[in-house]
């Protein structure tokens, strides 16, 4: 059985033989292959990058972090290949003159989508890439659009920092001015609901909120009054006990006892002002009472020889006072627990009247607190808006501008080149292979006996003359002619093509 060392010599041997085959092959292979990739339009590639500055203090100070920068920037530059903006790429570059109405523009825009690349490379580093392979145009002319088309888009880029801010200010302002007019109807409304509400139902209690609000105030007024009254009726008790244990009249004294005590009466009154005491003092008021109490009495003179008793003509004063006191607090007492049992009734004649007017409060509350919020949030809102605008939200910085690419990005020719040459003599030595294999020949009688399964009687030496051997070596050198002008066929297109490049 022959080795494998054996196998690879046969199959070498067979394509030998066939090289010319093999060679033919080659070549045409090499042709179609360097002719499709002359064909393969130039691909130019601008390339910009751009850092963007998020970090502001004033932003910082109201709320803008640069996380929510950040994502306002991703947002626009997701959505800078939107189909509007690469319209305004179609006219803002020379391909405006290319179109002649919208459908085309629409056309142009979609086919630059493919040729456009947002990448974020670092944080906050954006690169835009732009690659121009129109088989239509002159190599120059896609460079120049490349490099116009990604310029146009940096513009862009920036313009949408600055306008979209604003326009998202505007429509925010908007929706809450929209909100605010409806709320501020809304409660107005309420507050008009309400207000009838109280003026319908005012005389039942007074004070102010709903009516368990007022009654809890009289409540409270009414435990107030009570306790008073308590305090005021024990003062009143012991006047009375005191008025009953001082005599009405002084025994002696005759007439002028009794002017006697007139006239100490009003010289203590008069000492009292001069030490600079004022009416409402309680030591004034008393000697005034006393001095009234006295000449009520005819002037502080009694009949026979008694004389009206200062103390007794005060503590009657005060008792009088007491009185009174006491005759306020039970009418007040009497007025409120009168208006609980108005209260008291009306809700047992009218369930909902309560629920009603905690309903209209609630709603009134309500009302209040979102009509407030929502002018917090307009202010905010234009706050913020008017601190990006001024700053103009980021700062933009390009690192590497734009240019007018010199060589194509793509496609590698001369890699090309060299691979449709490998690709050519593979395929040339693989026809050569598959032919020997489909009419085989023996190189050695071994090899006949094997493949026939006979025995091999003999084998006859070729012998080569002269010209035979000469004829030979001259089909050898040009099979390697024709070998090597396929090789130089490749160099001399790298060449032609690194030519071309330097000239670009």
């Amino acid at each position: 059985m022959p080795s494998l060392y054996d196998e690879l010599l046969i199959a070498l041997h067979g394509v030998w033989n066939r090289r010319w085959l093999a060679l033919i092959v080659a070549w045409g292979v090499c042709v179609l292959g360097w002719l499709a990739v002359s064909l393969i339009p130039n691909a130019y590639e601008s390339k910009a990058k751009v850092y963007v500055a998020t970090q502001s203090v004033i932003q910082d100070k109201i709320g803008i972090s640069p996380v929510e920068q950040q994502k306002n920037l991703d947002a626009i530059r997701q959505t800078l290949g939107s189909a509007e903006n690469l319209e305004k790429v179609v006219r803002g570059t020379d391909l405006a003159g290319t179109v002649a109405n919208d459908a085309d523009i629409a056309a142009r825009a979609g086919s630059l989508k493919d040729r456009i690349a947002i990448v974020s490379t670092e944080d906050n580093l954006f690169e835009i890439t732009t690659t121009m392979a129109d088989s239509g145009n002159s190599d120059r002319t896609n460079a120049k659009l490349a490099n116009q088309i990604t310029q146009k888009l940096l513009d862009i880029f920036q313009q949408e920092n600055i306008t979209g801010n604003r326009d998202e200010t505007k429509q925010g302002l908007a929706f809450l001015d929209q909100q605010i007019a409806q709320t501020g109807k809304a409660l107005a409304e309420a507050e008009k609901k309400r207000v009838e509400f109280n003026q319908q139902f005012a005389g039942i209690l007074p004070g102010a909120g709903s009516i368990s609000d007022r009654m809890a105030a009289a409540q409270t007024e009414l435990n107030q009054i009570e306790s008073q009254l308590m305090g005021a009726q024990s003062a009143l008790a012991a006047m009375n006990g005191q008025l009953a244990g001082t005599p009405a009249t002084i025994a002696g004294g005759g007439a002028s006892g009794g002017t006697s005590a007139l006239a100490q009466a009003q010289g203590e009154l008069a000492s009292a002002k001069a030490r600079g005491w004022t009416d409402n003092h309680p030591d004034v008021v008393a000697m005034k009472r006393q001095i009234a109490a006295l000449k009520a009495a005819g002037g502080g003179v009694v009949a026979g020889n008694s004389t009206p008793n200062p103390a007794y003509l005060s503590i009657k004063s005060m008792q009088a006072e007491r009185a009174a006191a006491v005759q306020a607090l039970g009418a007040r007492k009497a007025q409120i627990q009168a208006d609980l049992a108005a209260v008291t009734a009306r809700q047992i004649a009218d369930p909902g009247l309560a629920s009603e007017g905690e309903r209209l409060d609630r709603d009134y509350d309500v009302l209040k607190g979102q009509y407030d919020k929502l002018l917090a949030d307009r202010g905010d809102v234009r706050l913020r808006g008017d601190v990006q605008s001024e700053t103009k939200g980021a700062t933009f910085r390009i690192i590497d501008p734009p240019s007018v690419p010199t060589a194509p990005a793509s496609p590698n020719r001369p890699l090309l080149l060299i691979g449709v040459l490998i690709v050519g003599i593979g395929a040339g030595v693989g026809a050569a292979f598959v032919l020997g294999q489909v009419r085989p020949t023996f190189p050695t009688a071994t090899r006949l006996a094997a493949a026939s399964g006979l025995p091999v009687l003999g084998t006859v030496t070729e012998t080569l003359g002269a010209a035979q051997l000469g004829e030979r070596r001259h089909k050898l050198r040009q099979f390697a002619a024709a070998s090597g002008a396929l090789g130089a066929a490749c160099v001399l297109l790298i060449l032609v093509e690194f030519i071309q490049r330097s000239m670009a």
